[in-house]
């Protein structure tokens, strides 16, 4: 029974652009490779961590919502454990109300993306003079 997941990833902060794409090949081809099938993908970049992972404070996160059998994620998961590149990993399954919000999610995205990117006006400075003042009624 193929079931919908998502995948989330920490790779260490030291990894060239390069080394970081071909560290996300890797997984997505493992996936693929395994009869899953790949739903979206999304690069978040570089973070700083909550706290200390292996006397690194940042990492590149990493999303793949993918389609698989349930025993896959063991070797998913094993790949990511035998990997120096990868310092974090979360792989949880999706029910039907979580999937419903991923996509609703990615079209939200969407919609920002193609929206034209207007610069708002920057706003002028208030004065004290535009600011009523509040009077305290003494009893």
């Amino acid at each position: 029974m193929i079931k919908q997941y998502e995948t989330v990833f920490i790779a260490t902060p030291v990894l060239s652009d390069a080394q970081m794409k071909e560290a996300v090949a890797k997984y997505t081809d493992l996936i693929k490779n395994n009869g899953g099938e790949i739903v979206y993908e999304e690069d978040w970049g570089l973070k700083q961590l909550a706290y200390p992972i292996q006397h690194k404070t940042s990492g590149f996160y990493y999303l793949i919502e993918f389609k698989a059998e349930p025993e896959f994620v063991a070797t998913l998961e094993t790949q990511y454990h035998r990997d120096e590149r990868i310092i974090r990993y979360l792989t949880v399954a999706l029910d039907k109300d979580a999937i419903a919000y991923a996509e609703h999610r990615r079209q939200v995205r969407a919609a920002k993306a193609a929206a034209p990117q207007v610069e708002e006006a920057p706003k002028a400075e208030e004065t004290e003079a535009d600011v009523e003042p509040e009077i305290a009624e003494e009893a």
